[in-house]
């Protein structure tokens, strides 16, 4: 064991083990022994050729940093419980999240689906709102600064985060922030606003659809150039989150979607496309055709009631096959359909509701299923690598590499991401 990891702060936070490494330091794993809880704690290591007035300026922004979140009580912020300096150097003891990051995830599994990128963003709005309407701009907004926990989406490190009220702490001349994820107007050296944070925002989610960046280039220069001189790539697998991506990656921050906005359109791309005529039902395109039928013959001087009355007689109605015309109840759990055992992902539907969507990740996301299972019905998928999303685990029955999963709750959502040579 280090030194660090027998090291006890403030005689009540003790480190436990270390979680990883960035560029300002160190996360550690810790505990709160006067609480009894677990806690994350971040080490800010002061590079040692500082002066004087440097470390002033590092111990304010340390400050700042911790005091940022504080300010912020919302479940899609992570919380901040306090400062320590120990060592000649300053520590922050949050709340532990054990979730990985979207960076992470986008690593690991490629694109995201776009439904799943929607209420990313979503919860990021509401995020941003919250600081916002403090006055607290965060001008470092990147997937990496983002932390998937179940359904819940936690916006972390404020160490740029700059409060309307506060003096600003960069010096001039001094590039801070990730270019790759920087709106245009801070790259070229004007103050960050509320609107960059919506750009950097746009910017994940853009990541999050495609992979990576919309500027993103082999180094900072010629990444800061592209975002300069060249025109933002349409995204192409973002379906019906097009507009969304588009606006909040306006160049002209006047002309960029504002926070109302942007919850409006991502609303709408969550409800799914709108129609303003009911589609009718087969009962009433019946009465429909009937009724035609019956002012046709009625023309021609023929009894249209006996007719119509005779067409209802004869007609044979629902097949006993179709989906519609299955016995209520859900299907037997345990015999799984035919072509499980080689199947990377299988699903059943035990109800009419087992909706899913499949896709396979890689540079060019390709979606295998977005639908509604009827009941009863089964699909299955051989790809070795497989990301799924099942909207209603209690609707569905499912095999994973060939073993059924557990039934869920109703309304849980189930993401399954698989690769077969490793059991997923």
């Amino acid at each position: 064991m280090s030194q660090s990891e027998r090291l006890v702060l403030a005689t009540r936070y003790r480190l436990v083990s270390e979680i990883g490494q960035g560029a300002n330091g160190t996360v550690w794993r810790g505990h709160d022994e006067l609480l009894d809880r677990a806690v994350a704690i971040k080490e800010l290591r002061l590079p040692g050729d500082l002066s004087e007035d440097d470390r002033v300026v590092f111990y304010r922004r340390t400050l700042r940093e911790a005091r940022a979140p504080a300010q912020l009580r919302t479940h899609s912020i992570v919380e901040v419980y306090d400062v320590v300096i120990e060592q000649g150097r300053p520590w922050i003891v949050m709340e532990m999240i054990e979730a990985p990051s979207l960076e992470q995830l986008i690593e690991r599994s490629g694109p995201l689906p776009p439904d799943r990128v929607a209420h990313i963003g979503r919860r990021l709005l509401d995020a941003l709102n919250t600081a916002h309407r403090a006055g607290i701009v965060h001008r470092d907004l990147k997937p990496s600064n983002v932390l998937l926990d179940g359904d819940r989406v936690v916006l972390t490190d404020f160490g740029l985060a700059f409060s309307t009220g506060s003096a600003s702490l960069t010096k001039t001349g001094h590039f801070m922030g990730s270019p790759a994820y920087v709106a245009p107007e801070v790259a070229a050296g004007e103050k960050a606003t509320p609107r960059s944070d919506l750009w950097s925002l746009g910017a994940t989610l853009y990541a999050a659809l495609e992979g990576r960046p919309p500027f993103e280039r082999h180094n900072v220069m010629a990444t800061l150039s592209a975002l300069a001189n060249e025109s933002t790539p349409a995204p192409q697998n973002a379906g019906v989150l097009g507009p969304v991506i588009t606006g909040l990656l306006e160049k002209n921050p006047t002309r960029r979607l504002s926070h109302a906005r942007a919850v409006d359109r991502l609303e709408r791309a969550m409800a799914g496309p709108r129609s303003g005529r009911r589609a009718p039902t087969p009962r009433y395109r019946m009465m429909a055709v009937i009724a035609l039928i019956g002012a046709t013959v009625a023309s021609c001087g023929i009894g249209a009631t006996a007719l119509i009355v005779g067409m209802m007689k004869e007609s044979p109605g629902a097949s006993p096959t179709s989906p519609t015309s299955r016995p209520p109840g859900n299907p037997a759990r345990g015999a799984p359909p035919p072509g499980v055992a080689t199947s990377t992902f299988a699903v059943r539907a035990r109800t009419a509701t087992c909706k899913i969507f499949v896709s396979v990740p890689g540079n060019a996301m390709t979606v295998l299923a977005d639908e509604t299972l009827p009941q009863g019905d089964a699909r299955k998928y051989d790809q070795p690598r497989i990301n799924a999303v099942v909207y209603d685990s209690s609707a569905c029955d499912v095999w994973v590499n060939g073993q059924q999963k557990p039934q869920g709750k109703p309304g849980e959502r189930q993401t399954y991401t698989l690769n077969r040579s490793t059991g997923g």
